[in-house]
């Protein structure tokens, strides 16, 4: 199958498997809009890509109250925008048996960039998005596997994953009718920034002297086949342990609910 959508908006494309699947995309025929907070990694982005199949914005999601004035500006200059992939995130170490170590701060940031500002980003493209009638048009969003089965380190991080699974469980079910089809990633641990020493010092960049991860391009190659074959949950390498087995069960008992509260009114 081919990519069903030509141009698509990436939040969190300047690094990682943010840009390797901006760069694949390309590949596969659509134009991208690559966003994030650093600019000179976005014009090198375009650079190599060329303006004829690549554009960008600067925009940092932790800041919720420019969002608007953002998605105004991309949906005016980009009218026929029709998929925002949001994947940007940060981890950091929260650990509540050392409570000295806690940065209220810093566990207030966390959720807001992996959960607050995807909500934000969705509540501004959504009237834009289902305008477009019998169009198809999409949100992908980011996740992780440890929004299924969470680690002890990243304990505000998983909560924050745990948060986004929920939402876009009832984000589709809500939106099944319209014109707009949720998808979600489920990365498993890859090789990005996000495990660098510089924000998490804590973290070992190898584990029994392999690297701690699979390679991006693995990570990219499977999800782009799944994203091509048309699913709407895309569990990834060891993501698929748990998402074939008890989320399965879990989302079988979701579906159950929703019939449930439709049938009393609800």
């Amino acid at each position: 199958m081919t990519f069903p959508y030509k141009k698509v908006l990436l939040v969190g494309a300047t690094s990682g498997i943010g840009r390797a699947l901006a760069a694949s995309l390309v590949e596969h025929g659509c134009f991208v809009i690559a966003v994030g907070r650093r600019q000179d990694l976005l014009d090198s982005f375009v650079q190599e890509h060329g303006a004829d199949k690549a554009a960008s914005f600067n925009l940092d999601i932790s800041k919720l109250d420019t969002i608007p004035d953002f998605v105004k500006s991309v949906t005016s200059s980009h009218p026929d925008l029709d998929c925002v992939f949001v994947n940007s995130g940060i981890q950091r170490r929260s650990i509540f048996s050392e409570p000295e170590s806690i940065d209220m701060n810093q566990i207030q940031d966390e959720m807001t960039v992996n959960y607050v500002s995807y909500v934000a980003l969705a509540k501004e493209f959504l009237p834009f998005l289902m305008a477009k009638g019998d169009t198809p048009t999409s949100l992908i969003f980011t996740s992780s596997n440890l929004a299924l089965v969470p680690i002890l380190r990243c304990s505000n991080y998983c909560a924050s994953k745990a948060a986004l699974h929920h939402w876009i469980l009832c984000l589709r079910e809500q939106l099944k009718t319209t014109n707009v089809k949720v998808i979600e990633v489920f990365p498993p641990i890859v090789q990005t920034e996000l495990h660098d020493p510089k924000h998490q010092p804590d973290m070992a960049e190898t584990v029994r002297g392999k690297p701690f991860g699979i390679p991006v391009e693995e990570f990219t190659k499977e999800t782009m086949a799944k994203l091509l074959a048309g699913e709407d949950q895309i569990a990834v390498g060891l993501s698929n342990i748990a998402f074939n087995s008890w989320e399965q069960q879990r989302q079988q008992a979701f579906r159950g609910v929703v019939e449930m509260m439709r049938k009393g009114g609800f």
